[in-house]
């Protein structure tokens, strides 16, 4: 029916609903740490909500018949603050795949 889905990871996203996941001063204490990682190379997106969610949009721009179905997509971020999308196969094989989405299938008919 040309409906197609893909998995994506946008990264840690500072927003007003991060905040809320712990308190104030563990987030003041947490972002110099974090500051430091996202300059490893594949590490996840963790800055404003301008900057992050790139899988997202990437992926809308795709044709998704090119996109591989075993592959999760994630937001990344250099140190300079650069954002890029890194594709990592998924724990996932293609015959469990294959039977998840025939099942889909029946429970669509259902």
């Amino acid at each position: 029916q040309g409906l197609y889905s893909s998995v994506v990871c946008p990264g840690l996203v500072m927003s007003n609903m991060t905040y809320g996941i712990l308190p104030v001063f563990m987030w003041k204490l947490l972002m110099p740490i974090m500051w430091l990682v996202s300059g490893c190379p594949g590490c996840v997106c963790w800055a404003c909500t301008s900057l992050c969610c790139s899988s997202q949009v990437w992926l809308f721009k795709q044709k998704p018949e090119y996109l591989d179905s075993l592959v999760k997509y994630h937001s990344c971020t250099s140190g300079l603050g650069r954002c890029y999308v890194e594709p990592r196969k998924m724990d996932v094989d293609e015959d469990t795949a294959e039977k998840f989405y025939q099942k889909l299938l029946e429970l669509e008919e259902q």
